[in-house]
């Protein structure tokens, strides 16, 4: 066999080793930041204060919309054709709190809507905002704990950058705004070390799941999306794809 083809085997092994549970069996857990006694990363990434923050409205969401669940899973769909018109900040606020919204704080845990190993829900929610009612475009993050938006930056031609960073699959600048998702592994990594990443890709994967459910129930679509140029999305999003990289992307718009 060549070196090329033996490569390209080993890359596969690699593959699915990291997607079995076998890794724990190598792994010293006396070792993580945790069992040291290195206090745990913080649940949210930090904001410049003077930025524009935007609170959510909030409501009970089960007086809010009435929508079956059953109903919602039998239609769940992946959505690439978008019409013209805008989500509200209603819908908006109501998928945010779907995907990543907090039930409730205990100590250094903090509870959402989604499951995640261990608590330590190692993502931040990222929008490119192109037409939602009372938003301006740009580019925003989810602040779960309180439940806002803050406004990280305006960017020219973001709609045809969101595109270019999904290797021209053109729904993705096409709808009304598109959730990133980024990871900043440290938080998962204080606690299981080495061990952390097949279950940050797992917790990737509930946030996706309650996306899709949620858009049912607001008569809206969206279509995940895995296919991206890494360092270019980083970069739109000025992280350091380093401590913190792009790791999904979902665009949302409603239905035609």
């Amino acid at each position: 066999m060549d070196k090329k083809n033996g490569t390209y085997e080993e890359l596969l092994e690699n593959g699915r080793y990291f997607l079995k549970d076998s890794i724990r069996k190598t792994i010293d857990f006396s070792k993580t930041n945790q069992t040291q006694g290195f206090p745990a990363p913080p649940v949210e990434k930090p904001h410049n204060p003077k930025s524009l923050i935007i609170d959510m409205p909030m409501f009970d969401w089960g007086e809010k919309y009435d929508h079956s669940l059953v109903h919602a899973i039998q239609n769940r769909n992946s959505v690439r054709n978008f019409s013209k018109k805008p989500l509200s900040l209603e819908e908006l606020s109501f998928l945010l709190w779907s995907t990543q919204g907090v039930k409730f704080v205990s100590g250094a845990n903090v509870f959402r809507n989604v499951p995640s190993a261990g608590c330590r829900h190692a993502l931040e929610t990222y929008l490119t905002i192109f037409n939602v009612e009372d938003i301006q475009k740009g580019v925003y993050r989810y602040l779960p704990l309180t439940h806002q938006l803050v406004l990280e930056f305006e960017e020219e031609n973001l709609k045809q950058k969101m595109i270019k960073a999904t290797f021209n699959q053109k729904f993705a600048g096409e709808g009304a705004l598109t959730f990133i998702w980024s990871s900043i592994p440290s938080r998962m990594e204080w606690r299981y070390g080495v061990a952390s990443h097949k279950v940050i890709a797992l917790d990737a994967g509930h946030v996706g799941q309650n996306l899709y459910l949620a858009c049912e129930v607001i008569n809206t679509g969206t279509c995940a999306i895995a296919a991206y140029d890494q360092e270019y999305l980083d970069n739109l999003l000025r992280i350091d794809g380093k401590e913190e990289f792009a790791i999904y992307i979902a665009p949302v718009g409603k239905l035609e």
